[in-house]
């Protein structure tokens, strides 16, 4: 697969199949990726929390809000959740402006999500979470501050990207048989010159 074909089989998927279990092993292969990615000013102040037991990811599971453009929909839905998770931490011991960082988060959880799409997984970024609660229920010490949560597993739905005209909306949506689309802009419509 080459990159745009990578790049356009990483979605975030809201359904997993729950008989795929996601092992340590290949947490740690995507996070190998990640630590390879660029970071500002090269302090590489990231860790990561790898769930793969049932107890750890139904905890996370739990503390997790998903899919807010469809507020209607409970996603994942019953039976569909993820297998794995990693939590993308700050480390502020090595800097303590979680701010600062921000753009390695969005390289390193991208760089994550190619590596299980290749892996024939798919996972989803989620934001939605409260980062006391996530530090509570996994017992992370105080210098480490949970920055976003990647969950992972085996995509159990469909995806369809759409092109759209610039004037049209961009929210995502599910039709009667609960496919995901995708609404993208045209690239003439992005690119400025």
């Amino acid at each position: 697969m080459n990159l745009k074909e990578l790049v356009k089989a990483n979605r975030s998927y809201r359904g997993y199949d729950e008989s795929r279990k996601v092992t340590r092993e290949e947490l740690l292969e995507m996070v190998d990726c990640a630590r390879l990615t660029a970071s500002s000013v090269h302090m590489q102040p990231l860790r990561y929390y790898l769930a793969y037991e049932k107890e750890d990811v139904d905890r996370i599971q739990s503390l997790t809000g998903w899919a807010k453009g469809l507020p209607d929909l409970e996603l994942p839905h019953k039976g569909m959740y993820p297998t794995a998770f990693i939590v993308i931490c700050q480390d502020t011991r090595v800097w303590e402006s979680l701010s600062r960082f921000s753009r390695d988060v969005g390289a390193v959880a991208q760089t994550i999500l190619l590596a299980a799409t290749e892996m024939g997984l798919g996972g989803c970024m989620i934001g939605s979470f409260s980062p006391a609660k996530i530090s509570e229920a996994l017992n992370l010490p105080e210098f480490l501050a949970p920055l976003l949560v990647v969950a992972i597993g085996k995509p159990a739905e469909t995806i369809v990207l759409t092109e759209i005209d610039s004037d049209e909306a961009t929210n995502y949506y599910r039709d009667e048989n609960d496919i995901h689309y995708v609404p993208k802009r045209k690239l003439k419509d992005l690119v400025i010159n």
